[in-house]
């Protein structure tokens, strides 16, 4: 399928490239804040009809250029850090993750605590991850009454943490998340907010609240720290790794250093996947005939097994491309921000210093000359022989892309398929009203509020009964 021309950067000198084209209308002082406020993606998606696959617009005194479309990602994912800096525009995590670690450190110090975690996200890991997923779908599925009612992003920002606590910061904080991990991580959540993210120290009560969970959250890990370093056990999760890591210079990570990485992981993985795990369950309850082909799938791999497995999920196909179409239709995280310190060329367009250069997975997954009929919900498109998924790298970017790609990506799209393999096979769901739209007054974007779904326990003869 076509797509836009190649926008390659080129060796040309600035004095040749022109300037971007600017998006029409607005207000003379705001310039395009109250169109962005109300409805930010049809906005960007009106920039890309009318100026293309670059273009610029204003949000107050603030200048912004929207890369949409494959080649435009291209330009922007594989800029170097000088270039593109997503540190300066991030400062709004520092009261959140603390000093000295992820947008508080250089991309290099990131790159490198990061890198501490990657032990944890091995395939070896990955069949105990897969156990402690299918458990707590489980668990929650027992709770459940024979038939009732559910407010779905509730129960799947529930679902998440209680396995993203398990499997990345262990048993003991699992056992913690009903004694005040759960409100305080709650309370980290409602730090990020429109104002903080111009103001991330005003002292506003949301953020008072952020400041005491994160106290709390420290305690927590501190004395689950002081109890493993005198029980001498290895753990194999994320706190385990990071406790056991050392820096290129052979010191050890402080505990304050170890939280904060810590919650930047669980931030970067459980947030979004309870948004993507809501969107996909809400899709498929309307799409009823592939819904079947999904539970025919799971009989088909796990037959008489009575539980799943690592390897079971990579084989549910049906599934995983469910998931992959609500990441291209309603992804997480509608944009992607970064700061121009350096002047920066695309195509013959010169992107000047000092702007704030951005993609959205929102605009660029509904483009008509890169997915077919792109309103749709058409999980068969990531499939043979369509395979849309597969034109170009960075078609799909519902994860970000190039080095700052999200690492726990694989983990995320597996635990959406578990929760989903379990609860599609102990429990019918119904979407009484409107399908709903998205809430883009959160940064992660969800549906409208509140979105309840009844549920009704299927038949005895389930296959994880």
């Amino acid at each position: 399928m076509a797509h836009r021309s190649n926008g390659a950067t080129t060796p040309h000198s600035e004095q040749a490239a022109t300037a971007v084209p600017e998006l029409l209308g607005g207000w003379a002082l705001l310039r395009h804040l109250g169109e962005f406020q109300k409805n930010p993606v049809s906005m960007l998606e009106r920039g890309s009809r009318e100026l293309g696959d670059l273009y610029q617009f204003q949000l107050g005194p603030q200048n912004f250029v929207l890369f949409a479309g494959p080649d435009a990602h291209t330009a922007y994912f594989k800029a170097p850090d000088d270039q593109l800096d997503a540190k300066s525009v991030y400062q709004f995590t520092v009261p959140i993750f603390g000093r000295g670690v992820a947008y508080d450190v250089s991309p290099e110090l990131m790159s490198e605590q990061l890198g501490f975690l990657f032990p944890a996200l091995r395939e070896s890991a990955m069949e105990r991850f897969a156990r402690i997923m299918f458990e707590e779908s489980n668990l929650f599925a027992d709770s459940l009454d024979e038939e009732g009612e559910l407010d779905l992003p509730v129960a799947m920002n529930q679902l998440t943490v209680n396995i993203a606590s398990r499997c990345f910061l262990g048993e003991e904080v699992r056992n913690e998340v009903d004694a005040g991990f759960a409100e305080a991580y709650h309370d980290l959540q409602n730090g990020i907010n429109t104002l903080g993210f111009f103001l991330p120290r005003l002292p506003i009560p949301a953020h008072r609240k952020r400041d005491r969970a994160r106290r709390k959250v420290t305690e927590i890990f501190s004395r689950i720290m002081r109890e493993r370093r005198l029980s001498e056990a290895e753990s194999h999760d994320f706190m385990g790794s990071l406790m056991r890591a050392r820096y290129k210079d052979g010191r050890a990570l402080t505990d304050d250093e170890i939280t904060g990485i810590l919650l930047s992981a669980l931030f970067a993985g459980q947030h979004t996947s309870a948004v993507l795990a809501t969107w996909t369950g809400l899709e498929m309850f309307r799409a009823t005939a592939y819904l079947e082909r999904v539970r025919e799938e799971v009989r088909t791999v796990y037959g008489e097994a009575g539980a799943i497995s690592f390897s079971g999920l990579k084989q549910q196909l049906q599934l995983e491309n469910a998931v992959r179409e609500c990441e291209r239709l309603h992804p997480p995280l509608i944009i992607l921000i970064r700061k121009v310190l350096k002047p920066m060329r695309y195509r013959d367009r010169l992107v000047p210093a000092g702007t704030l250069a951005m993609v959205s997975p929102a605009v660029s997954h509904r483009l008509p000359e890169v997915f077919a009929n792109p309103e749709r919900f058409f999980p068969d498109r990531f499939a043979p022989p369509a395979s849309e998924g597969k034109q170009h790298q960075y078609t799909l970017i519902g994860f970000g892309g190039g080095r700052h790609r999200c690492m726990g990506k694989h983990f995320a799209i597996m635990q959406i398929k578990a929760i989903w393999t379990v609860l599609l096979e102990r429990f019918d769901f119904f979407l009484d009203s409107a399908f709903p739209g998205p809430n883009y007054g959160s940064w992660v974007t969800g549906p409208q509020t509140p979105c309840r779904v009844r549920y009704r326990s299927r038949s005895q003869s389930s296959v994880f009964r």
